[in-house]
């Protein structure tokens, strides 16, 4: 699958990422991250820190943070 969302369950944030992914009717995956940043190495490793929602575009090759970020991405570039 070409988009994995890293996200964080109760994260408000991250909802509005899966909420837009949703509407724009794209296929994705969520990796679960774990609440404690010290145990995020996987998020740490694809995007250079451990704060989520990370979303990674295989297919275009972005990998980006901040949900204003990519809910911009995924309404200008994916929807």
């Amino acid at each position: 699958m070409a988009l994995t969302l890293y996200a964080l369950e109760g994260c408000p944030w991250c909802e509005k990422v899966h909420d837009a992914l949703r509407a724009a009717d794209l296929e994705y995956r969520t990796e679960w991250v774990e609440g404690l940043h010290s145990k995020r190495d996987e998020v740490k490793r694809v995007s250079g820190q451990r704060a989520v929602p990370v979303l990674v575009d295989d297919e275009r090759g972005v990998t980006m943070a901040e949900s204003a970020n990519i809910l911009e991405y995924v309404e200008r570039t994916l929807a």
